[in-house]
């Protein structure tokens, strides 16, 4: 098999027919992370910032799941329900990634699955 599935309960399980991340000889592929609380499989309570916060806590735990810390991240996906939560959004982004940047792409699509406000995606590479 040319990739591993990669999976931890320290993140939510897929929601549908898909891997939490796969992992190729040097790349990470990580799906959408929603703000799932892993025990519970419920959206966390709150706003934006408690969903950013809690996604990016799942999007983390996959990342490192992996092999992979936050900064071999190369590349973000976003997604937003509403893009006046940009600058929420973007504060916690910022602080959760430090010095690091990369790339990103932030959209804001009309819904999100179960109803969130907040979903992000990512790529890394492994370390050599």
């Amino acid at each position: 098999m040319p990739f591993e599935v990669v999976s931890t309960s320290n993140a939510p399980s897929a929601v549908g027919p898909y891997s939490q991340a796969i992992k190729t000889d040097s790349l990470v592929f990580v799906s959408g992370c929603v703000p799932l609380v892993p025990e519970t499989m419920k959206v966390v309570e709150g706003g934006i910032e408690e969903q950013t916060e809690q996604a990016f806590k799942n999007f983390q735990a996959v990342v490192e799941a992996s092999g992979c810390k936050l900064t071999d991240v190369v590349k973000t996906t976003v997604f937003l329900q509403s893009l006046g939560d940009f600058a929420k959004v973007n504060a916690i982004y910022s602080r959760v990634f430090g010095e690091h940047k990369p790339a990103r792409s932030c959209v804001e699509v009309a819904k999100l699955p179960l109803g969130v406000l907040f979903e992000i995606e990512g790529i890394a590479q492994l370390p050599k």
